[in-house]
């Protein structure tokens, strides 16, 4: 079974010819694709159902894509949304970006590029909700990480307090141990920023947390080169 089979599209495109050559496309890929033909039919069939992803075009008659978008995040403040405009203008893009928008494109777009947009936020916003998890107690190897208190504890003795990035960025490689821990989640969620001087800034941090995990040889946080770290907790030792 495909992993995407699951996945459900709201696709609200006024061109009956484009919005249907570009439902066939997003069903031949595996998705399940509802297509609205205006911004109010939009409305109706998102409030109908549970979707992980909107395309929205932004020039609709009865109702334009900001204003769907608006309403939707009224109901859903996570579901990812695309807008598709026919105007590379600034003043649409940022607009859309303050509607909550996940990304642009630009008509006419290269629908392999869509397809890859889509699949990157829908893998982003269920690392995201890993992230969002509640839990705030970590066994890492020999250590107790406290992230409520901001506590790292080894073996029930040495307690060391952890300042709060560095206790962000713990928890948040605890979460995805033995498991890729993306850099840019890192960036987004911790530092709110993902640019250049961030990245410099978080190495910094994944250095200091090093330090402290020395004392446990079987505990190594790994940096995979161009995408982020994995927290390994050698559990045979």
């Amino acid at each position: 079974m495909n992993e995407q089979e699951q996945k459900k599209i709201l696709l609200v495109e006024d061109d009956p010819n484009f919005g249907t050559i570009l439902k066939d496309y997003l069903l031949m890929n595996d998705y399940q694709v509802t297509h609205a033909k205006n911004g109010m039919e939009g409305f109706e069939k998102f409030k109908k159902d549970d979707f992980d992803l909107c395309i929205l075009d932004v020039m609709m008659p009865y109702k334009d894509g900001f204003t769907l978008a608006k309403e939707i995040r009224e109901k859903n403040t996570d579901v990812p949304i695309i807008f598709l405009t026919a105007k590379a203008m600034k003043e649409d893009v940022l607009k859309g970006y303050k509607v909550g928008a996940d990304d642009y494109l630009n008509k006419p777009f290269d629908s392999e590029v869509l397809l890859m947009k889509i699949k990157a936020i829908i893998q982003r916003k269920a690392t995201e909700s890993v992230a969002d998890s509640k839990q705030f107690e970590f066994q890492i190897g020999k250590f107790h990480l406290n992230s409520k208190l901001r506590f790292l504890t080894f073996e029930g003795g040495e307690q060391t307090k952890l300042s709060p990035k560095e206790n962000d960025l713990l928890r948040l490689l605890a979460l995805h141990e033995n498991d890729l821990m993306p850099r840019e989640l890192a960036l987004t969620k911790i530092w709110r920023d993902d640019n250049y001087f961030t990245s410099r800034s978080m190495d910094v941090y994944i250095a200091k947390l090093r330090k402290y995990l020395k004392q446990d040889p079987n505990v190594e946080i790994l940096n995979i080169h161009g995408e982020g770290f994995r927290l390994v907790v050698n559990q045979d030792a």
